[in-house]
């Protein structure tokens, strides 16, 4: 087992740069997730580290060697791929057991790892049979045991749950956290889904452009997102973003947003002085919404009290998703299913001004 490291990692398809200077260091036995939209260049860089794809700039080191001059097989990493890539004329063992034939190491030996891999992902009873013969979760795990039996330094893996089914997914994605702790593997996972990112990753890596955006623990990123694309980019529903001015003097200052006024608890106040009367752009999460009447919050908070209009009630079991108009504003707000919000009916609600963020208008950083 070994840690990774990138070290001004730049890859160029002609004039597209799809990989723009990255240094990022995966620690020995971290299960680091890349998560972005797609086309931000998470798959490029998984590629480059296997050796797929070679680096147009930059130094790849696994463990203590700098393997860019290595091929992929001498580089002692094992990859999973998006779509499975199980040779269909194989049996389930055979194809476990390829990269080590390839290898030339002993059959009994083989045989062992392949069983114990077997055992672990519990597919013992499915090495007679071929592909075609699976299913998509079945798949998945010869997929994932093939890459166990190499017993690799490290684990990549390119979005390998995104063809299951959302129940399967959340079942398979429970899987592979708990077959890391076992393995304690250092794994590099790739994917656009934020809530798989923020439920496996020990870290995550928000990536845009080719470039990252923030490095951070899961809790890290939402509660402390760097810029307003990560703000927006994790947590569901999305954080709402709305165009304001910074409003008041002193210790009293306000988000004005034109349709709106909130004030700023004291402990966030310094950071906007020098925002009086500038844009910004001011951030909420919809679970940091309250309907007034079932607030948490005390009347510390009064002045973060507005109305508006419900134009859609979507009820989704435990919650409720509210979809609110303040003027030309347009909220979402999470709230309990309990909820006594009625569509074209006004609504009075809390915005937890504590937990809120605020933007610089042109760069997009945090503010606050």
């Amino acid at each position: 087992m070994a840690g990774v490291r990138m070290v001004g990692l730049t890859k160029r398809f002609g004039d597209v740069v799809a990989v723009n200077n990255i240094s990022l260091d995966v620690n020995d036995r971290e299960f680091l997730v890349l998560v972005g939209p797609s086309g931000c260049g998470k798959t490029t860089i998984l590629r480059m580290i296997a050796g797929l794809e070679e680096a147009t700039e930059g130094e790849i080191w696994i463990g203590e060697r700098m393997v860019n001059d290595l091929s992929p097989k001498d580089r002692d990493i094992a990859m999973v791929f998006q779509n499975y890539a199980l040779y269909p004329h194989m049996t389930v063992f055979d194809n476990m057991g390829f990269a080590l034939k390839m290898s030339k190491v002993k059959r009994e030996e083989m045989e062992q790892r392949v069983q114990r891999a077997a055992d672990l992902l519990d597919i013992e009873n499915l090495l007679d049979r071929r592909p075609r013969e699976l299913s998509g979760g079945q798949r998945q795990r010869v997929a994932v045991g093939r890459a166990i039996v190499r017993e690799p330094a490290a684990f990549l893996m390119d979005e390998p749950l995104s063809n299951l089914d959302a129940k399967l997914r959340t079942q398979t994605r429970t899987e592979l956290i708990k077959l890391h702790r076992r393995l304690g593997i250092t794994t590099i996972y790739v994917t656009h889904d934020q809530m798989e990112a923020m439920t496996m990753g020990d870290r995550i890596a928000v990536m845009r452009d080719g470039c990252i955006q923030q490095v951070d623990e899961p809790l890290g990123l939402y509660d402390r997102p760097a810029n307003r694309f990560v703000a927006g980019f994790i947590g569901s529903p999305s954080m709402n973003f709305l165009d304001a001015t910074i409003d008041g003097q002193n210790s009293d200052l306000y988000v004005d947003t034109g349709d709106f006024r909130v004030k700023l608890p004291a402990e966030r106040v310094d950071p906007l002085q020098e925002y009086q009367g500038e844009p910004v752009v001011f951030g909420v999460r919809p679970s940091d919404i309250y309907e007034r009447q079932h607030s948490p919050l005390d009347d510390a908070n009064s002045g973060s009290v507005i109305t508006v209009e419900v134009e859609v009630v979507e009820p989704m079991g435990a919650e409720a998703i509210l979809y609110l108009r303040s003027g030309e504003d347009e909220l979402v707000a999470s709230v309990d299913s309990a909820t006594s919000a009625r569509e074209d009916e006004p609504l009075e609600v809390v915005l937890d001004v504590a937990k809120c963020h605020v933007f610089d208008k042109e760069t997009e950083v945090t503010i606050v």
